[in-house]
């Protein structure tokens, strides 16, 4: 038996449109900046920038056009393709980079998300059981912390992802992941006031090169 080889890995990334309290949501500009960035950067031999996809805040208004791109990028896999899937979010009180570890199946938004739904405390997939699940990532965020760090970036390992929008993204993402043998991995960014455009731009495209190292 011949080995394989290496597998390329393909990372999609998704990121949100404003919501109560954030009017310009950074991901949103990062997300839709990226391709033309790595573009005139590049990446790594064996790496490619997939899809890169703004969502709704919102929490089950967002999943059909989640699950439609997630479904695009399993489809248009290869045997020989690790597929990632990269969702950024913003945390408008933080000063640093946070990879979340993981994600809760618990929905208790603080506030309406932008179509105006509040769940208090329900199972996000009611059929996993209770709030208190939780679905971890399955990337290596030890590894990929280490990465950062030794390029220089003041990044943190998060295991409270809250239970806004960003961890009910997470957590379908998550499960996709796990059943279709993908990966999936979630990264909080301050505000453009705290970080800049630019420094955010270029810590995402070493995120990117951390994952497809450490797959």
């Amino acid at each position: 038996m011949g080995s394989e080889g290496p597998k390329n890995v393909t990372i999609h990334v998704t990121g949100f449109k404003k919501f109560k309290g954030v009017t310009e949501n950074p991901t949103e500009t990062i997300v839709t900046n990226l391709k033309s960035y790595v573009e005139k950067r590049g990446l790594p031999t064996g790496v490619t920038l997939g899809s890169c996809t703004v969502l709704e805040t919102a929490g089950d208004g967002a999943l059909p056009i989640l699950y439609n791109v997630m479904e695009s990028g399993i489809s248009n896999s290869s045997s020989n393709e690790q597929v990632v899937w990269l969702h950024l979010g913003v945390n408008s009180g933080a000063m640093k980079f946070a990879v979340e570890r993981q994600a809760v199946n618990e929905a208790t938004f603080c506030c309406p998300d932008e179509l105006s739904w509040q769940p208090k405390r329900v199972p996000i997939v009611l059929e996993d059981g209770g709030t208190t699940l939780t679905r971890e990532t399955s990337c290596s965020v030890e590894a990929i912390i280490q990465f950062l760090k030794k390029k220089g970036y003041d990044v943190l390992i998060s295991d409270d992802a809250g239970r806004f929008v960003c961890n009910y993204v997470y957590y379908h993402s998550l499960r996709f992941a796990e059943q279709k043998g993908h990966k999936s991995l979630f990264l909080h960014v301050p505000l453009f006031s705290r970080i800049n455009e630019e420094m955010q731009m270029q810590f995402v495209v070493a995120l990117l090169e951390a994952i497809s190292s450490t797959c």
